[in-house]
């Protein structure tokens, strides 16, 4: 163990560990009967060492050694913040070795080779893996790159696709077109947010036609939903996104999820209120809180949205055809919400919008301020709508160019983003 330490931390360029016995004598203590939690930096070198299986292959899922020794901190005490960042670091290291059969249970690995050579031999072991590729890049978006998460994900939409175009065991087709609706949205966001707008709409059409055998309406509106949104940013005007938007309504309508209802109706708003449509907009707004304050004890979609959410969406209609001070309350309720890694790209648009509030009050100085940390906060993933909002934004703040905080705000975009 103490050898094997020494060896991966200089494979990783970490500081040189002490001598052999001394970094035996720390391994004892952490397998003592009153053990000790490792520091940080053997964490680290332990989490790789656990996450290498003894052919050399990456492990991360859950059945993996990997996975007991993330546990086994947990029960040491420690942090489900820190935890969750060794974690990240370890799937990080997948885009590099194991890709996404590091994120395949060792049950679901043996069986993959199996389905592809013959999907007639796919089992339900075999579509939940897939879904947990699909699951574990997801939950990575706000703590990695969106180009690593590509890469990651990549395969497991191919696998889905050879999977579905063979004859499969009719018990397995609902949970290998779930996973394929999953995989094929979450490909067509990623590919828009790496500038490939081409292939995310194909993408989208994939995930919508998959969706539609499901027969289940709330998660066709979903991806609809979420192919509206990189209409909106990807293309010059607004008519494209209107005409996803008011099919998506459509589809929930008819769905079991209220909170997917919700969801349609406030982006419905956003849409009416960019358009200058106020009374539209109010009107998409009450019924999108309808559905926010209905009971969702047993919503198939119960993580998909949130008051703080529509917040969001309330500031933005505020912000079009609205009071911008009331725009800026909901944006910081909004924002203030917004607290976990899977919602930093989110937090970091909310406060793009809240920044151009500022503006909009004459706050301009205070609006700079805000911007300069979503700056920061959009580098982290490289997300493009983050970044389309901060250059309307700082458009916004033309008037005041010759002005020390915008010529600081421009110094912070060039060092960062390049623009």
């Amino acid at each position: 163990m103490a050898r094997a330490l020494i060896g991966y931390a200089e494979d990783l360029y970490l500081p040189r560990l002490p001598a052999v016995a001394s970094v035996q004598r720390s391994v004892a203590r952490w397998e003592s009967v009153a053990p000790t939690v490792p520091d940080e930096r053997y964490q680290l070198l332990l989490a790789h060492l656990y996450a290498r299986t003894p052919s050399g292959d990456l492990a991360v899922a859950a059945g993996s050694d990997f996975a007991e020794f993330l546990d086994a901190l947990g029960q040491l005490g420690e942090s489900a913040g820190r935890i969750a960042e060794l974690r990240t670091a370890l799937v990080r290291a997948a885009t590099d070795g194991g890709g996404m059969l590091a994120l395949m249970s060792p049950g679901a690995q043996a069986g993959l080779s199996a389905a592809l050579a013959d999907p007639s031999r796919a089992d339900d072991t075999t579509a939940a893996g897939l879904c947990a590729v699909v699951a574990d890049v997801n939950s990575q978006v706000g703590s990695m790159p969106f180009v690593r998460l590509q890469l990651m994900l990549a395969p497991a939409v191919e696998v889905c696709r050879r999977l579905l175009a063979g004859p499969l065991p009719e018990p397995v087709v609902p949970a290998v077109l779930n996973a394929a609706v999953a995989a094929s949205a979450l490909a067509g966001r990623l590919a828009f947010e790496t500038q490939d707008d081409a292939a995310s709409r194909a993408l989208y059409s994939t995930a919508v036609s998959e969706a539609a055998r499901l027969g289940r309406p709330w998660r066709q509106a979903g991806v609809i939903m979420s192919h509206a949104l990189v209409t909106l940013y990807s293309m010059q005007g607004i008519d494209g996104a209107r005409v996803l938007v008011d099919q998506a309504v459509r589809t929930a309508r008819s769905g079991e999820s209220a909170l997917m209802r919700a969801r349609a109706h406030a982006l419905q708003a956003e849409i009416a209120a960019r358009t200058g449509h106020v009374r539209q907009s109010q009107a998409a707004l009450g019924l999108a809180w309808y559905d926010m304050e209905a009971d969702h004890t047993d919503d198939p979609a119960s993580t998909s949205f949130s008051a703080s959410h529509l917040a969001g969406f309330e500031g933005v209609c505020d912000l079009y055809v609205g009071d911008p001070s009331v725009a800026h309350d909901h944006f910081a309720r909004s924002a203030a919400a917004l607290t976990a890694p899977r919602e930093q790209v989110q937090r970091t648009i909310v406060t793009t919008d809240q920044a151009l509030a500022r503006i909009r009050m004459d706050e301009p100085r205070a609006a700079a301020e805000l911007l300069h940390d979503c700056v920061t906060a959009a580098t982290t993933t490289g997300g493009r709508v983050p970044a389309i909002r901060l250059r309307r934004a700082r458009q916004e703040l033309r008037p005041w160019r010759r002005e020390d905080f915008v010529a600081d705000l421009d110094d912070h975009l060039m060092d960062v983003l390049g623009n």
